[in-house]
């Protein structure tokens, strides 16, 4: 079994605003991009092109429908790994190959040390993890810790792919260890929750509920349309023609 590292001030994570998601796969595309194909390479699955592809997913989306008294409407929920305090997916692991940093606290898969047992997967509640049937070993979402660490990008840059190509900036990245960070302060402006709290993960990745919807949209009545007058010449006669 692996223990866990003493708790530190750092806590590396996502913010997701459920609000805004509007469900187009941007995040999906490019950690796909960033993580298995590299830049501007070919996708890396099995048989990427043909007809039985197979391949990991580090982050998904998925859309429900939800009833309000307001109305109803489409939230879109983006999944991945989510970075606990406390990851079961950690202390199941036979081999160490499941570790939990303790100067960032990113949870971390060491490939050389996987035996693809997916012990890992079993513990995890939110399904983040993923088997690579390929090598024969876990995967999963790893912040991009090749991005956010690497000097020779540009600071803004720093982020993971997921954050870098989201267009309506539903998914925000810092440390929520820190109070004092945009990130923290969104969570506690906007009443940010750990998805399924009754667990005792404590999950590092903060959501942002839908914003409750105040007023429907105005009623506006639309004039009743007059009839056609019946043209003559050719025109009406294509007119006639197409009514038909």
């Amino acid at each position: 079994m692996t223990c866990l590292p003493s708790p530190g001030g750092k806590k590396l994570g996502l913010v997701i605003d459920l609000d805004t998601c509007v469900g187009c796969q941007a995040c999906v595309t490019a950690c796909k991009e960033w993580n298995t194909g590299g830049h501007m390479a070919p996708l890396t699955d099995i048989d990427p092109y043909g007809g039985h592809v197979d391949g990991v997913w580090f982050n998904r989306v998925h859309s429900y429908e939800h009833i309000t008294e307001m109305g109803g409407r489409t939230v879109n929920f983006p999944r991945s790994c989510l970075h606990c305090e406390t990851p079961a997916c950690v202390t199941v692991c036979p081999t160490g190959a499941s570790y939990k940093r303790a100067s960032d606290g990113i949870v971390l898969i060491d490939e050389d040390k996987c035996i693809g047992c997916k012990l890992c997967s079993w513990a995890c509640p939110y399904g983040a993890r993923e088997f690579d049937g390929d090598v024969g070993v876990m995967k999963k979402c790893t912040l991009c810790v090749d991005r956010i660490y690497n000097d020779n990008l540009a600071e803004g840059d720093r982020v993971p792919a997921c954050v870098a190509a989201c267009p309506t900036s539903a998914r925000h990245f810092g440390d929520l260890g820190d109070p004092q960070s945009p990130v923290s302060q969104l969570v506690a402006e906007r009443g940010g929750v750990d998805l399924m709290p009754e667990l005792g993960y404590h999950p590092t990745n903060k959501y942002l509920p839908p914003r409750a919807h105040t007023q429907r949209a105005a009623w506006v009545p639309a004039p009743a349309l007059e009839p056609l007058r019946a043209e003559g010449g050719f025109l009406g006669w294509v007119d006639r023609m197409l009514s038909n």
